[in-house]
């Protein structure tokens, strides 16, 4: 079953700070490649970056491509910056594909896709978002949230695989 929590955002925001750290993605120290979508800010325990069929370690400064695939385990959790300073904040035991990204840092237009297959993501939306709220969507396996908003958090139970 999938559950999409929107009025108890501060709360889940508050249960994920330990996996992130919510600050705008220009305090980032190295620029974060064009062809990226994001970096990841923090990483607690076990966290995987699946990309052309290879894992590598989820670590802080890690970056993450439009087509990555980020898992943490049981003891996990993550913090993402993407490019258009949208922040993500992964919970225990959650996946996440990154479907499509892409920025342009002038006029703020692109688009960003993901999809939440389990576990818990809190978003706190960016510049694509706030320029053309259509181009943002994110997925579980049962339903597609378009966002309007600039904070929401998904969460789906069961494996979602």
């Amino acid at each position: 079953m999938t559950l999409i929590k929107l009025p108890s955002v501060a709360a889940m925001l508050l249960v994920l700070a330990p996996f992130t750290a919510l600050v705008p993605a220009t305090s980032i120290a190295a620029p974060i490649p064009d062809n990226a979508a994001g970096i990841i800010k923090t990483a607690t325990g076990s966290v995987t970056i699946e990309r052309a069929g290879r894992k590598t370690a989820g670590t802080a400064g890690a970056v993450i491509m439009p087509s990555d695939r980020i898992v943490t385990g049981a003891d996990g959790g993550a913090g993402i910056t993407l490019r258009d300073e949208t922040r993500m904040a992964l919970g225990p035991n959650t996946a996440l594909e990154m479907e499509q990204f892409a920025f342009n840092s002038t006029t703020h237009e692109g688009k960003l896709g993901a999809s939440v297959r389990r576990g818990t993501l809190a978003v706190v939306s960016g510049k694509i978002a706030k320029q053309s709220p259509a181009a943002v969507k994110f997925s579980t396996p049962s339903s597609v949230l378009g966002v309007r908003g600039t904070e929401f958090v998904i969460d789906v139970e069961g494996s979602g695989e």
